[in-house]
């Protein structure tokens, strides 16, 4: 069995924290206010990639995790602009360690599918990278599971493995559970999912009139623009009003539920609308609350036609 650990060999942290953005809507102070809160609630893993904001992300995550390297995982991605290539995967591992100034990235992505590079291709540079020190463990972004397995048996032919996977999940984008969640527990790969909140949606913020990334990227406002999403989204906010909680301690803790999740990344602007997603760290979900979380969305339907039988 794969196991994940940070360079001293402790187990990683329930949650993750997604850096995607220091240096955008986060200044250096509140990026650093966010670490330091992070490394108090006893989060060990910190996610960020080569596009996010122009490379400040991993410089400044380098900066915050100098003192204590050996104490935390960090995963990074590969410049997916350029593709899964040798070159681009070389080249923008060399920049992603020289911005981070560390020597090895703990779990290194392909940050998404690259039809037009062998996995081969891929896959050899990746084995010659970890072989060479560089990256320490290999995981995929934004596969499908066919994808998935298919990099999986090029991987093994490589001499190599995918250990983490960093697929969309949230209440509303229910999609993994049919086939990647399943997948990792079978085939003991981590699965490490983004967007809890759904870009915000399930905090609840945008039916009391609130602004961000729905509001302010087209990517999103489309991703999220069913309204039976933002219906959804009231329901959390009311149950979670019913016990007293914030509804993103709900988002968040009903995502680490799945018994397939090995940690959900968690993000925010600063330090305040951080709280409560570390909150989830101490909430325990029992059975019954889960059962009435989930069916407050559509279940997706098993992979195969067969529904009968399912």
């Amino acid at each position: 069995m794969t196991r994940i650990t940070t360079p001293d060999g402790t187990p990683l942290s329930p949650l993750c924290f997604g850096c995607m953005q220091f240096g955008g809507k986060a200044d250096q102070a509140a990026s650093r206010a966010m670490y330091a809160a992070c490394r108090a609630a006893g989060l060990n893993f910190f996610d960020t990639a080569y596009v996010y904001t122009d490379g400040v992300s991993e410089e400044w995550l380098g900066a915050f995790v100098k003192d204590e390297r050996d104490k935390v995982v960090i995963a990074s991605k590969a410049d997916y602009k350029r593709g899964n290539s040798t070159d681009s995967i070389t080249r923008s591992l060399e920049v992603s360690r020289a911005r981070m100034g560390i020597d090895t990235i703990d779990i290194y992505y392909l940050h998404r599918w690259d039809d037009d590079t062998p996995l081969k291709e891929s896959f050899k540079a990746l084995a010659k990278a970890q072989k060479e020190g560089h990256i320490r463990h290999i995981g995929v972004s934004n596969f499908a599971a066919w994808q998935v397995m298919k990099a999986q048996a090029v991987a093994q032919a490589e001499g190599t493995r995918i250990d983490m996977i960093q697929p969309m999940y949230n209440l509303v984008k229910r999609q993994a559970e049919v086939e990647l969640l399943p997948m990792c527990q079978s085939e003991d790969i981590a699965a490490v999912p983004y967007s809890p909140l759904g870009g915000g949606l399930l905090t609840g913020k945008y039916r009391a009139g609130g602004e961000g990334r729905i509001t302010n990227d087209e990517m999103y406002s489309k991703r999220y623009a069913p309204e039976w999403m933002h219906n959804t989204a009231a329901d959390v906010a009311y149950m979670a009003n019913t016990i007293r909680m914030d509804p993103a301690t709900l988002a968040v803790a009903w995502a680490a539920r799945h018994p397939g999740v090995t940690a959900p990344i968690i993000s925010a602007r600063d330090a305040e609308q951080l709280a409560p997603s570390l909150a989830a760290l101490d909430f325990k979900m029992d059975d019954a609350l889960y059962a009435r979380i989930s069916a407050l969305s559509p279940t997706p339907p098993p992979a195969t036609d067969r529904l009968e039988e399912a």
